[in-house]
């Protein structure tokens, strides 16, 4: 097995598990890459693996984006407001991920595997219905671009959030919202790794054709698949990835 056909498996793997789950695909992309590449003898330092995720996430952001646009959930407004936030966050992620020690970057993911395995488990709630915007909003839009540029992650993770619970945004716009913005900054991501030499092209093109065909055929199987056990398993899956990257940079 080449490490091309790998990244289309692997972006395969985080398409499904990303629409059944609702994660974004770098959170199995970025460990996963690491493992195949590991396990066929041919090392892929973080950092060019989350260069690769920026890829994938780019991916879905412009084809999910798409789709929630016809159907009218996206929120516009707050899109265009909160856009060059996370895309200013996410230059400053990008940037630090070309200088941090592959270490440190290892291990902020290591902890976002954890707290990603946790809120599967503890299954959080998120209000239905929108609040009033907080001026926490802005700030935590910028930070979830950091994480975005840093990690390879689409920075749902934190976006949903803070757009339901801060910006004053019902739970499906917010996820829509997020979607659309996820594409704008994976753009800019992208460009930055690409300048900085890291971005290894057929590894790339590989996870985002995995990713956009495992979205696909992931959207049919979630209403067949018992979510619980789905979401134990994954949290388990996500528990050994953040062992295995603390391992490989710490032991």
């Amino acid at each position: 097995m080449t490490l091309t056909l790998a990244a289309l498996l692997v972006g395969l793997l985080a398409g499904v598990l990303g629409a059944i789950l609702g994660l974004g695909g770098g959170v199995v992309v970025v460990p996963g890459l690491q493992l195949a590449a590991d396990w066929l003898g041919e090392p892929l330092p973080i950092a060019a693996a989350i260069a690769v995720s920026q890829v994938g996430v780019l991916a879905v952001g412009v084809s999910a984006a798409a789709s929630y646009l016809e159907r009218g959930l996206v929120h516009v407004r707050s899109g265009y407001l909160f856009a060059p936030l996370t895309i200013a966050g996410g230059v400053i992620g990008s940037l630090l991920g070309l200088f941090l020690p592959a270490r440190l970057v290892a291990t902020v993911f290591a902890a976002l595997l954890l707290y990603s395995a946790y809120r599967l488990l503890r299954g959080g709630q998120k209000a239905e219905q929108g609040s009033t915007q907080s001026p926490w909003a802005a700030p935590g839009m910028g930070f979830a671009g950091v994480m975005s540029g840093l990690l390879g992650i689409g920075g749902g993770t934190v976006q949903v959030p803070v757009m339901n619970l801060l910006g004053g945004l019902p739970l499906r716009e917010a996820i829509a919202t997020s979607t659309f913005i996820m594409g704008l900054t994976a753009v800019a991501n992208t460009l930055i790794y690409q300048a900085g030499g890291l971005l290894e092209l057929p590894l790339a093109c590989a996870v985002a054709l995995g990713v956009l065909m495992g979205a696909r055929a992931g959207a049919g199987l979630q209403a067949r698949i018992p979510a619980a056990q789905l979401k134990t398993f994954f949290a388990g899956l996500l528990l050994l990835s953040a062992a295995q990257l603390l391992w490989k940079y710490w032991a």
